[in-house]
Protein backbone atom coordinates (compact mmCIF):
# COMPACT_ATOMS: atom_id res chain seq x y z
CA UNK A 1 0.00 0.00 0.00
CA UNK A 2 1.50 3.34 -1.07
CA UNK A 3 1.86 6.39 1.12
CA UNK A 4 -0.90 8.14 -0.81
CA UNK A 5 -3.37 5.38 0.12
CA UNK A 6 -2.93 6.03 3.84
CA UNK A 7 -4.39 9.55 3.66
CA UNK A 8 -8.01 8.48 2.94
CA UNK A 9 -7.70 5.78 5.61
CA UNK A 10 -6.48 8.29 8.20
CA UNK A 11 -9.25 10.69 7.21
CA UNK A 12 -11.81 7.92 7.67
CA UNK A 13 -10.51 7.01 11.14
CA UNK A 14 -10.39 10.68 12.09
CA UNK A 15 -14.04 11.20 11.13
CA UNK A 16 -15.16 7.92 12.68
CA UNK A 17 -13.39 8.57 15.97
CA UNK A 18 -14.82 12.08 16.18
CA UNK A 19 -18.31 10.62 15.79
CA UNK A 20 -17.87 7.74 18.26
CA UNK A 21 -14.99 8.52 20.63
CA UNK A 22 -15.91 12.14 21.41
CA UNK A 23 -19.43 11.29 22.73
CA UNK A 24 -17.87 8.52 24.85
CA UNK A 25 -15.29 10.95 26.22
CA UNK A 26 -17.99 13.44 27.13
CA UNK A 27 -19.95 10.76 28.93
CA UNK A 28 -16.75 9.49 30.58
CA UNK A 29 -15.96 12.94 31.92
CA UNK A 30 -19.51 13.24 33.22
CA UNK A 31 -19.36 9.77 34.79
CA UNK A 32 -16.03 10.49 36.51
CA UNK A 33 -17.34 13.79 37.80
CA UNK A 34 -20.21 12.08 39.58
CA UNK A 35 -18.28 8.93 40.56
CA UNK A 36 -17.16 10.50 43.82
CA UNK A 37 -20.68 11.40 44.79
CA UNK A 38 -22.84 9.16 46.91
CA UNK A 39 -25.77 8.41 44.63
CA UNK A 40 -28.83 6.28 45.18
CA UNK A 41 -28.40 2.74 43.95
CA UNK A 42 -31.06 3.04 41.21
CA UNK A 43 -29.45 6.21 39.82
CA UNK A 44 -25.97 4.69 39.88
CA UNK A 45 -27.25 1.57 38.13
CA UNK A 46 -29.03 3.75 35.55
CA UNK A 47 -25.78 5.60 34.80
CA UNK A 48 -23.97 2.30 34.26
CA UNK A 49 -26.73 1.08 31.96
CA UNK A 50 -26.71 4.32 29.96
CA UNK A 51 -22.93 4.14 29.61
CA UNK A 52 -23.02 0.53 28.47
CA UNK A 53 -25.82 1.19 25.98
CA UNK A 54 -23.99 4.23 24.60
CA UNK A 55 -20.73 2.30 24.27
CA UNK A 56 -22.47 -0.60 22.50
CA UNK A 57 -24.34 1.65 20.06
CA UNK A 58 -21.28 3.69 19.15
CA UNK A 59 -19.10 0.58 18.79
CA UNK A 60 -21.60 -1.07 16.44
CA UNK A 61 -21.86 2.13 14.35
CA UNK A 62 -18.06 2.42 14.21
CA UNK A 63 -17.54 -1.17 13.01
CA UNK A 64 -20.42 -0.83 10.56
CA UNK A 65 -18.80 2.25 9.01
CA UNK A 66 -15.41 0.52 9.04
CA UNK A 67 -16.70 -2.52 7.14
CA UNK A 68 -18.53 -0.31 4.63
CA UNK A 69 -15.33 1.70 4.06
CA UNK A 70 -13.22 -1.40 3.40
CA UNK A 71 -15.88 -2.96 1.19
CA UNK A 72 -16.09 0.17 -0.94
CA UNK A 73 -12.45 1.18 -0.98
CA UNK A 74 -10.55 -2.10 -1.06
CA UNK A 75 -12.64 -5.24 -1.50
CA UNK A 76 -14.65 -3.83 -4.43
CA UNK A 77 -11.75 -1.84 -5.87
CA UNK A 78 -11.83 -1.82 -9.67
CA UNK A 79 -15.60 -2.09 -9.89
CA UNK A 80 -17.73 0.61 -11.45
CA UNK A 81 -19.79 2.90 -9.23
CA UNK A 82 -23.01 1.16 -10.27
CA UNK A 83 -21.55 -2.27 -9.40
CA UNK A 84 -20.31 -0.95 -6.05
CA UNK A 85 -23.74 0.43 -5.20
CA UNK A 86 -25.43 -2.87 -6.08
CA UNK A 87 -22.90 -4.90 -4.09
CA UNK A 88 -23.05 -2.61 -1.06
CA UNK A 89 -26.86 -2.57 -1.18
CA UNK A 90 -26.86 -6.38 -1.10
CA UNK A 91 -24.15 -6.86 1.54
CA UNK A 92 -24.86 -4.09 4.04
CA UNK A 93 -28.20 -5.45 5.32
CA UNK A 94 -26.54 -8.76 6.25
CA UNK A 95 -23.58 -6.94 7.83
CA UNK A 96 -25.93 -4.71 9.84
CA UNK A 97 -27.99 -7.65 11.10
CA UNK A 98 -24.84 -9.49 12.19
CA UNK A 99 -23.26 -6.48 13.93
CA UNK A 100 -26.44 -5.38 15.71
CA UNK A 101 -27.10 -8.98 16.77
CA UNK A 102 -23.63 -9.26 18.28
CA UNK A 103 -24.06 -5.84 19.90
CA UNK A 104 -27.38 -6.90 21.44
CA UNK A 105 -25.87 -10.12 22.81
CA UNK A 106 -22.93 -8.16 24.26
CA UNK A 107 -25.26 -5.63 25.85
CA UNK A 108 -27.60 -8.18 27.40
CA UNK A 109 -24.71 -10.24 28.72
CA UNK A 110 -23.14 -7.21 30.42
CA UNK A 111 -26.48 -6.16 31.86
CA UNK A 112 -26.61 -9.45 33.73
CA UNK A 113 -29.13 -11.35 31.64
CA UNK A 114 -28.62 -15.10 31.24
CA UNK A 115 -28.24 -15.37 27.48
CA UNK A 116 -26.64 -18.82 27.26
CA UNK A 117 -30.01 -20.55 27.06
CA UNK A 118 -31.23 -17.93 24.58
CA UNK A 119 -28.20 -18.39 22.32
CA UNK A 120 -28.55 -22.18 22.55
CA UNK A 121 -32.23 -21.95 21.66
CA UNK A 122 -31.45 -19.65 18.74
CA UNK A 123 -28.81 -22.10 17.54
CA UNK A 124 -31.23 -25.04 17.61
CA UNK A 125 -33.92 -22.92 15.98
CA UNK A 126 -31.45 -21.79 13.33
CA UNK A 127 -30.56 -25.38 12.49
CA UNK A 128 -34.22 -26.32 12.18
CA UNK A 129 -34.93 -23.25 10.06
CA UNK A 130 -31.91 -24.00 7.89
CA UNK A 131 -33.08 -27.56 7.24
CA UNK A 132 -36.60 -26.37 6.45
CA UNK A 133 -35.45 -23.60 4.11
CA UNK A 134 -32.35 -25.28 2.69
CA UNK A 135 -33.10 -24.37 -0.93
CA UNK A 136 -33.88 -20.74 -0.11
CA UNK A 137 -30.75 -20.36 2.02
CA UNK A 138 -28.69 -21.99 -0.73
CA UNK A 139 -29.94 -19.37 -3.20
CA UNK A 140 -29.29 -16.63 -0.64
CA UNK A 141 -25.65 -17.70 -0.13
CA UNK A 142 -25.27 -18.03 -3.89
CA UNK A 143 -26.55 -14.45 -4.20
CA UNK A 144 -23.76 -13.24 -1.93
CA UNK A 145 -21.26 -15.40 -3.82
CA UNK A 146 -22.32 -13.70 -7.07
CA UNK A 147 -22.02 -10.25 -5.45
CA UNK A 148 -18.54 -10.91 -4.06
CA UNK A 149 -16.98 -13.05 -6.79
CA UNK A 150 -18.81 -11.32 -9.68
CA UNK A 151 -18.70 -14.12 -12.31
CA UNK A 152 -21.17 -11.96 -14.23
CA UNK A 153 -22.82 -8.58 -13.83
CA UNK A 154 -25.95 -6.87 -15.09
CA UNK A 155 -25.59 -6.28 -18.82
CA UNK A 156 -23.26 -9.25 -19.45
CA UNK A 157 -24.10 -11.73 -22.20
CA UNK A 158 -23.75 -15.25 -20.80
CA UNK A 159 -24.42 -18.83 -21.90
CA UNK A 160 -25.51 -21.55 -19.46
CA UNK A 161 -25.86 -24.90 -21.15
CA UNK A 162 -28.34 -24.47 -24.00
CA UNK A 163 -29.61 -21.11 -22.71
CA UNK A 164 -28.13 -17.72 -23.49
CA UNK A 165 -29.02 -14.09 -22.97
CA UNK A 166 -28.23 -10.78 -21.27
CA UNK A 167 -28.35 -10.51 -17.47
CA UNK A 168 -31.13 -8.12 -16.45
CA UNK A 169 -31.52 -8.61 -12.70
CA UNK A 170 -29.70 -10.41 -9.88
CA UNK A 171 -32.07 -10.99 -6.98
CA UNK A 172 -31.78 -12.67 -3.60
CA UNK A 173 -33.24 -15.95 -4.92
CA UNK A 174 -33.24 -15.73 -8.72
CA UNK A 175 -31.35 -14.17 -11.60
CA UNK A 176 -33.25 -13.05 -14.69
CA UNK A 177 -31.82 -13.20 -18.20
CA UNK A 178 -33.30 -11.80 -21.40
CA UNK A 179 -32.84 -14.34 -24.19
CA UNK A 180 -32.09 -13.52 -27.82
CA UNK A 181 -35.63 -14.47 -28.84
CA UNK A 182 -37.07 -11.98 -26.34
CA UNK A 183 -38.44 -14.08 -23.47
CA UNK A 184 -37.13 -13.77 -19.93
CA UNK A 185 -35.28 -16.75 -18.46
CA UNK A 186 -35.33 -17.15 -14.67
CA UNK A 187 -32.58 -19.16 -12.95
CA UNK A 188 -32.13 -19.86 -9.27
CA UNK A 189 -28.85 -18.42 -8.00
CA UNK A 190 -27.63 -21.83 -6.84
CA UNK A 191 -28.10 -23.18 -10.37
CA UNK A 192 -25.85 -20.44 -11.75
CA UNK A 193 -23.08 -20.78 -9.17
CA UNK A 194 -23.12 -24.55 -9.64
CA UNK A 195 -22.97 -24.38 -13.44
CA UNK A 196 -20.25 -23.77 -15.99
CA UNK A 197 -21.17 -20.54 -17.75
CA UNK A 198 -19.51 -18.54 -20.49
CA UNK A 199 -19.36 -14.75 -20.14
CA UNK A 200 -19.01 -13.13 -23.57
CA UNK A 201 -19.07 -9.58 -22.18
CA UNK A 202 -15.53 -10.08 -20.87
CA UNK A 203 -14.19 -11.46 -24.13
CA UNK A 204 -11.25 -9.39 -25.38
CA UNK A 205 -11.12 -10.90 -28.84
CA UNK A 206 -12.74 -13.82 -30.64
CA UNK A 207 -10.88 -16.90 -31.96
CA UNK A 208 -12.29 -18.39 -35.17
CA UNK A 209 -11.44 -21.75 -36.73
CA UNK A 210 -12.93 -22.80 -40.07
CA UNK A 211 -12.15 -25.22 -42.88
CA UNK A 212 -12.33 -24.92 -46.67
CA UNK A 213 -12.41 -27.90 -49.02
CA UNK A 214 -11.40 -27.81 -52.70
CA UNK A 215 -11.78 -30.55 -55.30
CA UNK A 216 -9.18 -33.28 -55.85
CA UNK A 217 -8.30 -32.07 -59.35
CA UNK A 218 -6.40 -29.09 -57.87
CA UNK A 219 -2.66 -29.11 -58.57
CA UNK A 220 0.09 -28.61 -55.99
CA UNK A 221 0.79 -25.15 -57.42
CA UNK A 222 -2.86 -24.19 -57.05
CA UNK A 223 -2.93 -25.45 -53.44
CA UNK A 224 0.18 -23.39 -52.59
CA UNK A 225 -1.36 -20.36 -54.30
CA UNK A 226 -4.51 -20.88 -52.18
CA UNK A 227 -2.47 -20.61 -48.96
CA UNK A 228 -0.90 -17.36 -50.18
CA UNK A 229 -4.31 -16.00 -51.20
CA UNK A 230 -5.74 -16.64 -47.74
CA UNK A 231 -2.78 -14.87 -46.12
CA UNK A 232 -3.27 -11.87 -48.43
CA UNK A 233 -6.96 -11.68 -47.57
CA UNK A 234 -6.29 -11.35 -43.84
CA UNK A 235 -3.45 -8.91 -44.40
CA UNK A 236 -6.04 -6.51 -45.87
CA UNK A 237 -8.52 -6.77 -42.95
CA UNK A 238 -7.46 -4.56 -39.98
CA UNK A 239 -10.07 -6.05 -37.61
CA UNK A 240 -8.66 -9.59 -38.03
CA UNK A 241 -5.31 -11.18 -37.17
CA UNK A 242 -4.36 -14.41 -38.92
CA UNK A 243 -2.93 -17.06 -36.61
CA UNK A 244 -2.27 -19.87 -39.10
CA UNK A 245 -3.41 -21.37 -42.41
CA UNK A 246 -2.48 -24.88 -43.59
CA UNK A 247 -3.39 -27.43 -46.19
CA UNK A 248 -3.83 -30.10 -43.56
CA UNK A 249 -5.94 -33.02 -44.75
CA UNK A 250 -6.96 -35.27 -47.60
CA UNK A 251 -10.67 -35.46 -46.89
CA UNK A 252 -13.23 -37.99 -48.04
CA UNK A 253 -14.18 -35.85 -51.03
CA UNK A 254 -12.02 -32.71 -50.74
CA UNK A 255 -8.57 -31.31 -50.11
CA UNK A 256 -8.99 -29.31 -46.92
CA UNK A 257 -7.48 -26.05 -45.65
CA UNK A 258 -7.71 -25.13 -41.99
CA UNK A 259 -7.67 -21.44 -41.05
CA UNK A 260 -7.41 -19.92 -37.56
CA UNK A 261 -7.72 -16.18 -36.99
CA UNK A 262 -8.68 -13.68 -34.30
CA UNK A 263 -11.26 -10.90 -34.53
CA UNK A 264 -9.91 -7.98 -32.49
CA UNK A 265 -13.32 -7.24 -31.00
CA UNK A 266 -15.83 -9.01 -28.78
CA UNK A 267 -18.82 -7.71 -30.78
CA UNK A 268 -20.64 -10.47 -32.64
CA UNK A 269 -21.63 -8.14 -35.48
CA UNK A 270 -17.98 -7.26 -36.09
CA UNK A 271 -17.13 -10.96 -36.26
CA UNK A 272 -19.91 -11.59 -38.78
CA UNK A 273 -18.80 -8.63 -40.92
CA UNK A 274 -15.23 -9.97 -40.97
CA UNK A 275 -16.32 -13.53 -41.78
CA UNK A 276 -18.57 -12.28 -44.58
CA UNK A 277 -15.70 -10.30 -46.11
CA UNK A 278 -13.39 -13.32 -45.82
CA UNK A 279 -15.94 -15.59 -47.51
CA UNK A 280 -16.55 -13.20 -50.40
CA UNK A 281 -12.85 -12.66 -51.04
CA UNK A 282 -12.16 -16.40 -50.80
CA UNK A 283 -14.81 -17.04 -53.44
CA UNK A 284 -13.35 -14.38 -55.73
CA UNK A 285 -9.67 -15.34 -55.33
CA UNK A 286 -10.19 -19.10 -55.52
CA UNK A 287 -12.20 -18.73 -58.72
CA UNK A 288 -9.37 -16.62 -60.18
CA UNK A 289 -6.89 -19.37 -59.25
CA UNK A 290 -9.08 -22.08 -60.81
CA UNK A 291 -9.79 -23.72 -57.42
CA UNK A 292 -13.27 -25.20 -57.08
CA UNK A 293 -14.95 -25.62 -53.72
CA UNK A 294 -15.78 -29.26 -53.03
CA UNK A 295 -19.12 -30.69 -52.08
CA UNK A 296 -20.07 -34.29 -51.17
CA UNK A 297 -19.66 -36.48 -54.25
CA UNK A 298 -19.12 -40.15 -55.04
CA UNK A 299 -17.33 -41.69 -57.99
CA UNK A 300 -18.37 -45.17 -59.12
CA UNK A 301 -15.88 -47.29 -61.07
CA UNK A 302 -17.76 -49.93 -63.09
CA UNK A 303 -15.76 -52.80 -64.49
CA UNK A 304 -16.97 -54.24 -67.81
Amino acid sequence: MGAGEFTPLFQFFSRALRRTLVPLLYFGVFYLSVAGLVLPEPLERALRVVGLVLFTLLAVVFFQNLLEYFLTGYWLRGSSEADKRRSIAGLLPAVKVLLWGLGLVFLLDNLGFEITAVVTGLGIGGIALGLAAQAILGDLFSYYAILLDRPFEIGDFIIIGEFMGTVEHVGIKTTRIRSLSGEQLVFSNSDLTGSRLRNYKRMQRRRILFQIGVTYDATVEQLQAGVSAIRDIFASIPEATLDRVHFFRFGAYSLDYEVVYFVESAAYNVYMDVQQRVNLELKQRFEALGLCFAFPTQTLHVKP
